[in-house]
């Protein structure tokens, strides 16, 4: 919300420095944006008088000026083109600062003729876009003058920012009176006295949708002259950012900004028919007085007359019916429309306006017959003319309602001790009339224009029969206090300035704060990090997607089909992130980056339709890698393969602290995966942690994707809470340990996992580590056998091994290892 001092002061009678204003401001709530001084800008510039434009000796399109200052003749040299003898304009002397060019201007020669100072256009000046000349002024204009002071734009715009609940304040009168009643100054008196009709007749209003607009004023005027606004009123339009177009229309601006009542005028003579109807739309079109055109739909309220829509009411105008300088006649409106249906709409249509910005915050229910009044008269004055009677259409809205302010309640939910009397006087001067006033409580009449305050609510909790009365009494008291009071105390807190309120701590809990996060919560924020710090990059897709691309990834029943999808593309809730995050690999090599690394942490939806949340949906960290790994000095490139995906998935479980001894890999997952290049992580024989693997070669044919992908998904919900003991100290044996190596012959069908498992369980107390280092096949080893490498470490805890015991725990490895797989001692 912008205005300048000199507005503010038309309703605020002070002469408070604009700082102490802007101070006040942000003290009581209302937060200051900026002060824009023009004038301090402005201040080296005067109007000066050219005395004579001649042509430049040394250059054709420049001209050497003499130009009178008001304190000497000086020479300038200038290009505009229309620069000429016995014109006015404004002149900056040597050391100004030009803020439209960022420079500061010093004596120099141009071409051999002295320039000292120049003559400025409006872009030079800050002050819009036009430099295709200097500005001209008017033959009055008084040399010597200081420019911005003669232009009225000495005047300081202060900027607020308006919280939603705080429609009042965007007028300029309602940030007067809340200034007034915070000491600053004190406010003008207004009133809009009747302007007597002339004659009957002219439009007249018909609301068929009275759910969004209860109430609707209009008025004739006709036999006015429609032209440029006087210089007042453009002066402060343009100030706050507004351009003037004509008298009409920037009258209707005014009081936007003014009362904060946004008004419309319709030129009587475009109009089609004598009645104007406030409906739904219907699918029509039409153009907007901002150029664009606009289709109502039947949850926007249109006005239209017989030939159709005209205005998006509430919002923005029609160019058809919009006044211009041949209107002699016009229909003015003034209304109340449903504020959450006007949001909706300008929503909707993607319209900002000022009249859109005030109407779905809620404006003053009591206002529309003064504002009516007073824009007649601003219109006579200006234009001309003769006024009809005031039409309405609808019933005013019964906005008269109580609220009741207890005074203890100031200090036990405000922090703050504030007398009562204190309490009421602050009410009264921001307009609540006080009705009744006990020792402990007040009651006023709350004014129209605070639709912030709410009207209390009825006492439900009384039809509760199992709830005891005199618990229900109290909780009827509160239901109808609560809200409203809340507002009150607000109230009179802030005009005693929110930075008086003491800082008061939270209550302490307990010694040592208790944990932010859930462990659930805590495992998925450790899960993206790890999988960030694998080099995969987070995305964030849709749940949903076409059912065909689904049903490579998993069932689709109907059950997880949406009944009304946002696209016909995605109407089926997702198997499993894999599967979007496949397609984005899609996109992303069909625009030419076919290696990317993805992960995703996100819901997957199994078929259980009828219990989806509970039993149906889970938590899944998933990663797809494409195309290749990245090129590096340590290795070469390479497709990616399942065992990039296989790192993945276990780096992540061993961030999530689970036992990787206690994990195994079986050969059954899904048939989205490769038959042969993937597996299923398990911890025990029913608990599934994850599966990896590459995608099968049908799923990349159907998607597109040309190279190798391979993918992972772990299952968050499945991961086991860790078990809460105290935490073991580390284990640090004092004694070397010993490492062997073995190779055993197995059979290719043989799984490495189940050597490894094997070997680890022949001396649980002394073999600490079991590693696959070396997978060998063909030459001398036979045909269907492979040789499997795997290196033992054994660790003593008491003594020193002796060569007789490591023998007999090498013989236990060679045991097991057969006794597991049939393998052979090489």
């Amino acid at each position: 919300m912008k205005f300048t001092l000199a507005w503010l002061r038309t309703h605020l009678d002070t002469d408070a420095p604009v700082a102490a204003i802007g101070e006040a401001l942000t003290r009581i709530g209302l937060e200051l944006e900026g002060i824009s001084d023009r004038g301090a800008t402005l201040a080296p510039f005067r109007i000066a008088h050219v005395l004579e434009a001649a042509p430049h000796p040394n250059a054709d399109r420049l001209r050497a000026c003499r130009v009178d200052t008001g304190d000497g003749v000086v020479s300038v040299v200038c290009g505009a083109p229309n620069a000429r003898t016995g014109m006015k304009a404004v002149f900056a002397p040597p050391g100004s600062f030009i803020p439209g060019t960022g420079i500061t201007l010093k004596t120099g020669e141009i071409r051999g003729v002295t320039s000292a100072g120049m003559l400025l256009s409006a872009r030079e000046m800050g002050l819009g876009e036009d430099h295709s000349g200097i500005i001209e002024l008017a033959e009055d204009a008084p040399v010597g003058t200081p420019y911005a002071a003669w232009a009225g734009l000495d005047d300081p715009v202060i900027e607020i920012a308006v919280t939603p609940n705080r429609g009042d304040c965007f007028a300029v009168r309602g940030i007067a009176r809340d200034l007034a009643a915070a000491g600053i100054g004190t406010l003008r008196p207004w009133s809009a006295p009747p302007v007597p009709a002339e004659f009957t007749g002219g439009p007249r209003w018909q609301i068929d949708w009275p759910e969004a607009c209860p109430w609707i004023l209009g008025r004739t005027i006709r036999g006015l002259r429609n032209g440029p606004s006087p210089r007042w009123l453009a002066d402060r339009l343009v100030a706050i950012g507004l351009r003037p177009i004509n008298a009409l229309v920037d009258v209707t601006n005014f009081f936007t900004i003014d009362l904060g009542r946004p008004l419309h005028v319709f030129d009587v003579a475009k109009l089609s028919g004598d009645t104007l109807v406030l409906r739904r739309g219907a699918g029509e079109s039409f153009r907007a007085l901002n150029g664009k055109d606009y289709t109502v739909t039947e949850q926007d309220c249109a006005i239209a007359d017989a030939a159709g829509v005209q205005s998006l009411a509430g919002i923005v105008g029609g160019a058809a019916t919009g006044c211009d300088e041949t209107t002699t006649t016009v229909f003015v409106e003034c209304a109340l429309f449903d504020p959450v249906r006007i949001a909706l709409s300008g929503r909707r249509h993607q319209v900002v306006s000022d009249a859109r910005q005030r109407f779905e915050r809620g404006l003053d229910p009591a206002l529309p017959p003064d504002a009516m009044e007073a824009a007649t008269r601003m219109i006579l004055d200006l234009c001309g003319g003769e006024a009809g009677t005031v039409t309405a259409a609808g019933t005013p809205p019964a906005w008269q309602r109580d609220a009741t302010l207890r005074f203890a309640r100031l200090a036990d939910f405000g922090g703050a001790e504030v007398p009562a009397d204190d309490a009421v006087d602050a009410l009264a001067r921001l307009g609540f009339t006080a009705r009744t006033r006990t020792a402990t409580q007040v009651t006023v009449a709350v004014p129209p224009w605070r639709n912030d305050v709410a009207a209390p609510g009825g006492p439900a909790l009384e039809q509760d029969p199992g709830l005891d009365p005199a618990a229900a009494a109290r909780a009827a008291e509160g239901c109808a206090l609560v809200e409203p009071e809340c507002d009150l105390i607000e109230e009179v807190l802030r005009l005693r300035g929110l930075d008086t309120i003491p800082a008061v701590s939270l209550p302490q809990t307990a010694p040592v704060p208790l944990p932010t996060l859930t462990p659930a919560q805590a495992r998925t924020a450790r899960a993206r990090r790890v999988l960030a710090a694998q080099g995969l990059a987070e995305c964030v897709t849709f749940s949903f997607m076409a059912a065909r691309e689904a049903a490579l990834f998993g069932p689709t029943p109907a059950t997880l089909r949406l009944a009304n999808p946002i696209a016909s593309d995605l109407d089926q809730l997702r198997p499993t992130p894999i599967a979007t995050l496949a397609l984005a690999a899609g996109r992303n090599a069909a625009r030419g980056f076919a290696d990317v690394a993805l992960f995703e942490i996100g819901p997957a939806f199994a078929p259980d339709g009828q219990r989806l949340v509970a039993a149906g949906q889970r938590l899944v960290a998933a990663g797809l890698r494409a195309g290749a790994t990245p090129r590096a000095w340590a290795a070469p490139s390479r497709p990616v393969d399942a065992l990039d995906a296989k790192a993945d998935l276990f780096e992540a479980l061993a961030a999530l602290g689970l036992p990787m001894d206690s994990l195994s890999v079986t050969a059954d997952a899904p048939g989205c995966y490769h038959p042969g290049r993937s597996g299923v992580v398990r911890q025990g024989p029913k608990t599934v942690l994850g599966q990896f693997g590459e995608l099968h070669p049908a799923v990349l044919a159907a998607l597109g994707l040309a190279g190798p992908a391979a993918a992972f998904e772990l299952f968050l919900d499945a991961v086991p809470e860790p078990k809460r003991r105290r935490r073991a100290p580390p284990d640090l044996p004092a004694f070397q340990p010993l490492r062997r190596d073995f190779a055993f012959l197995v059979d290719e069908a043989v799984p490495a996992e189940t050597v490894l498992r094997a070997a680890r369980g022949a001396e649980r107390a002394l073999i600490s580590g079991v590693v696959l280092f070396d997978v060998y096949a063909g030459g001398t080893v036979p045909a269907g056998k492979r040789s499997l490498g795997i290196e033992v470490t054994f660790q003593p805890r008491e003594r020193t091994l002796t060569e007789a015991e490591i023998e007999a725990a090498a013989a236990k490895v060679v045991a097991a290892v057969a006794k597991a797989s049939g393998g052979v001692l090489r």
